[in-house]
């Protein structure tokens, strides 16, 4: 149980619930803390054998000297410096200006060489308060580090306001206020705070994360000015701060709220690009050459690329990739000329962030288009009434064109009432071409009639299509 006279002493240095608990604490000692204590001491005796250079800074309060509302929570941190080899525990403990003490901590630690250790402790205060914090180390070596002193004086800024008083404002935000990417040592957000004025004052400010106070000053504004800090998270999390003034006047600002996502700090492998499946084709119609190919890239990069034909650069483009992936590029037909005409070669070359690739293909020499034939409908070129007078019944003549786009050799029949002619006929043909044909009637027949067609075999497949005819004799005139 506490003592009267510490507990005013306790009373009288304004300290707060968790402190006083932590005076207790200090007075009687658990039995586990009495084990822990002797554990710490046993480390300790067989260290000191090894003269285990151990240090310790004096804490450091955030808020050393705290003004503002209150109840504040400050939150100390002091170093401490452990020779290990192998395995070593590090025992220490919080002392508090009033005399108590904290509970024994244990460490361990394994390894070899120095390793370095921050302690942290955090005390609320409901009133003012003037006082130190240190820590004892007690195993693998007892070691006391300096005082470290602080204040805390709350203020009221409450009560009528009149024009003569200064009125200040702040505004915070975050930057950036999301960060995505590897958590490394070195500030990744930073937060600026923006303190206004309605006339020039000394500002007392503190800034506020997460709802503990981590940093405070008093700066001159004239009429507007900027304070900052930074944070450098090794986990991911997402939080806010606020910037807090605290004297003349009292202000908050928004919360700059942020968020970071820790990722692997393994860097990426760097992107390549390539160039793949080029194909070349050869038109013979205008005698022309194009061509398509894959640009790969293995990320996300700008990839420049150049179609050359024979050498010579013709086309350039750019293609952009967010992420790994393929895209096909085309070079367009060109017309060839003079030697290029008898063949040549097409390259793709591909340029990214970094390297370099390129592919070749030949292309086919240009070759003059074959001959074609095509035949128009066939048409009844006259009646043979001539036939009728010796009863063989009237006959038919038929006339068609043949057409080639060049010199060729045209190779074709007739189809009569569907029959095929036994008579396959060639004729040379460079343009248009008409060839005819006859049916004669049947004998004492004064009627033919029928259908017809005209049909090419060579140098490829065409027809005239089916026609009708028919035809009669006239009739003999009376004796």
């Amino acid at each position: 149980m506490m003592s009267v006279g510490l507990a005013r002493k306790a009373a009288a240095f304004g300290a707060s619930a968790a402190v006083l608990a932590a005076m207790a604490a200090g007075l009687v000692a658990s039995p586990a803390q009495a084990a822990t204590t002797s554990a710490a001491g046993k480390a300790a005796t067989a260290t000191s054998a090894k003269s285990a250079k151990v240090s310790v800074t004096a804490p450091k309060a955030a808020d050393q000297d705290y003004q503002g509302s209150c109840p504040v929570k400050v939150n100390f941190a002091a170093k401490i410096k452990v020779p290990v080899k192998g395995k070593t525990e590090l025992a220490y403990r919080w002392l508090h200006g009033d005399g108590s003490k904290g509970k024994v901590q244990v460490v361990k630690l394994k390894g070899h060489g120095t390793k370095s250790v921050t302690v942290k402790e955090s005390v609320t205060f409901k009133g003012d308060v003037k006082g130190w914090e240190a820590v004892q180390v007690l195993g693998p070596k007892k070691v006391t580090s300096k005082k470290g002193y602080f204040s805390v004086s709350c203020v009221d800024l409450g009560g009528v306001r009149t024009d003569k008083d200064v009125s200040v404002s702040a505004r915070a935000w975050a930057n950036p206020s999301s960060y995505e990417g590897a958590c490394t040592p070195g500030d990744k957000i930073d937060f600026t705070g923006l303190i206004s004025v309605n006339r020039p004052s000394w500002v007392r400010y503190r800034w506020v994360l997460n709802g503990e106070v981590v940093d405070h000053g008093k700066v001159k504004v004239w009429s507007k000015r900027k304070v900052g800090f930074g944070i450098s998270p090794r986990h991911s999390q997402r939080g806010w701060a606020q910037l807090e003034i605290v004297g003349p006047d009292d202000a908050l600002s928004n919360r700059a709220y942020y968020k970071v996502w820790c990722k692997d700090s393994t860097p990426a492998p760097a992107v390549k690009v390539s160039a793949t499946d080029l194909v070349t084709a050869t038109n013979n119609d205008g005698c022309k050459v194009g061509a398509h190919a894959n640009v790969n890239a293995t990320g996300a990069a700008r990839v420049q690329w150049t179609w050359a034909v024979n050498g010579e650069s013709v086309l350039k483009g750019e293609s952009v990739f967010s992420g790994s992936g393929s895209k096909t590029v085309e070079l367009p037909d060109r017309a060839l000329t003079g030697e290029a005409a008898k063949g040549g070669k097409i390259t793709l070359t591909v340029t990214g962030p970094n390297n370099n690739d390129s592919i070749t293909q030949s292309y086919a020499a240009c070759e003059a288009p074959k001959p074609t034939a095509s035949v128009s409908a066939v048409s009844v070129s006259g009646n043979r009434n001539d036939m009728c007078k010796d009863n063989r019944g009237p006959g038919v003549d038929f006339t068609a064109t043949l057409h080639s786009t060049g010199p060729t050799t045209v190779k074709y029949y007739w189809v009569v009432n569907g029959v095929k002619d036994v008579n396959v006929l060639e004729r040379q043909v460079n343009g248009d071409l008409a060839v005819t044909w006859g049916v004669g009637g049947t004998h004492n027949s004064k009627e033919t009639k029928g259908t017809i067609e005209l049909v090419v075999t060579s140098p490829n497949a065409a027809s005239s299509g089916v026609a009708s005819y028919s035809a009669t004799c006239p009739p003999k005139a009376d004796a």
